[in-house]
Formats: C-alpha cells, structure tokens, sequence
C-alpha cells in the first residue's frame, strides 16, 4: 500500500480484515465563552454518512490532542494517542486508510502523528469524501459497531515534531527553511483567518489547502506539486500553520516527493504571536 491510495484501491480493499478506515473530519469555530477558537468535531457528519465500515478519530476527545484550555490541536501524550487509535481498532498489523470531508488537511495530520509514534501502515485517500461520495457511494450512515481493540508498539520519533525554542534558533543558523502553510493572505497579514495573521521572518509560503485540485479534492500532480516545493530535497525544514493542520498537508506531499528532513511546529502560529521573543512579520 503506497502513502496515498485512490478510491478505486479502497473500494477493491473495503472488506480487508486488517483495513481500518478512518474520518477524520473535525473543524473550528468561534467560541464565545473563552473568547478563542476552538475544535469542533465532525463526528456528526460522519454519523450522517461515511465510508462503509469506517469510524471517527474525534480531535476534542481525549488522546488526540493536548491541552486544549492553551492552544488548539496541540501534541497529546504519545501513550494516550496510541490508546485513542487502538480504541478505534488500530494494531501492528493494520492497513489505515484516512480521509476527511475537504482538502485532507486533518487527515495528513493524522498520518504524520502516527508516523510520530512508529506506524507506518498508514495512508491517505485521494480526494477524500467528496470524490468517494460521488463517484463511488458505498456508504455507511450511524455510529455503527465499536470496533475491536487494536494493540500497537510504539516506536516515537520525536524529530517529527519541534517546540518553539527550536524555531528561535532555527531563525539565526542558516541552513534550516522554515515553511509557512497558512494561506497567502494570511501570511501576508492582510487576513486573520482563526485570529491569525502575519509569518514567522523569513518563512516560505506554501499554503497547504492549496495543495489539492479545488474541483475534486484530489491533490495535485506530482510535477505540479514539484515545482512548489524546495529544490533541496536534504535541506532540513520546519513546517507551521496556526496549530498544525495545513502544515501537515505540506509535510505530507513534501515526504512523498522525497524530501528527507521535515518537522512541524506545534502549536505554531498561536503560540508564536503570544510569544515575546518571536518576532512577527505583517507584510511581505
């Protein structure tokens, strides 16, 4: 199984006994009780209509995220994140594959957090929801049957994943590229999309929710997506967003081009502005 898969491989493996499917469709909204935004989860879309057989990793339940009360879609404790996957009936020997309802932003997230804790039978489904709704339509609707208990080794690899003193440094030692994958206007400072706005000095804008044909979900082709990233495929790059999700759209597609040395900030952006030693840029 390759890191990203077509409907058509999932559709001729849907019955597979070790095949976990997982949506991990979640989102954000404005919450007025403590004046930030917050995850939403997309557990009841899924509860409406799914791929047939799959269940849903729910970013505000326990063991997919840290602290919440700080920082959106921070890092949970890798032990409590292996527990929330084996819930959903992960194991060593699985085959996952994952999808969301948009531009598998959540999904690749979900990857490059099971590759942070040594899983690497894990892949994302091209498209998504929206092509497989309406193309292949083999659905599922409620919340179906709890699956069973999956066991899983961790392996971490803590490299996947840096704090915000390593991107201070990062910005006087000249060999690292730090990546940006809030959309232009953001990284501009002429939009404040999440109460976000401006970019870490020096950061490269690669918006992550770019990376996929508008039209089908599906991401770009190879050559297209190519030509957006580095050329320097050993160069060693730190990757953000506002808390992780679009920049592991990057990681993901720069990984599958064959870059080498990849790290995503967390909780980037919305810690980096309360931050008083991080500088921050509002123009280009």
């Amino acid at each position: 199984m390759d890191i990203l898969v077509s409907h058509d491989w999932l559709a001729a493996h849907l019955d597979d006994p070790d095949l976990v499917v997982i949506d991990c469709t979640n989102g954000a909204a404005w919450d007025e009780s403590s004046g930030k935004f917050k995850t939403v989860s997309g557990r009841a879309r899924w509860a409406e209509a799914h791929i047939r057989g799959s269940v849903h990793a729910d970013f505000t339940e326990p063991g997919f995220a840290g602290n919440a009360d700080k920082y959106r879609n921070t890092l949970p404790d890798p032990r409590a994140f292996a527990d929330a996957m084996e819930r959903l009936g992960v194991g060593d020997t699985s085959c996952v594959v994952l999808y969301d309802d948009a531009a598998s932003l959540w999904a690749t997230r979900l990857w490059w957090m099971l590759r942070w804790i040594g899983f690497d039978r894990a892949a994302v489904l091209n498209g998504g929801w929206p092509t497989w709704s309406a193309e292949v339509g083999d659905n599922g609707a409620g919340e179906g049957h709890a699956p069973a208990r999956g066991r899983l080794s961790m392996r971490l690899r803590p490299e996947l994943f840096v704090e915000i003193d390593a991107v201070l440094s990062a910005l006087h030692d000249g060999g690292t590229l730090i990546i940006d994958g809030l959309s232009a206007a953001q990284h501009a400072g002429k939009a404040a999309e999440l109460g976000l706005s401006g970019h870490i000095p020096g950061a490269v804008n690669i918006p992550g929710a770019e990376l996929v044909d508008q039209a089908t979900m599906r991401f770009l082709s190879d050559d297209a997506l190519a030509a957006r990233f580095p050329v320097q495929k050993a160069r060693r790059c730190i990757l953000y967003c506002g808390s992780g999700i679009a920049a592991a759209s990057v990681a993901f597609n720069m990984h599958r081009m064959g870059h080498e040395s990849l790290t995503i900030y967390m909780p980037g952006l919305q810690e980096w502005v309360e931050h008083p030693e991080a500088p921050i840029v509002t123009g280009i």
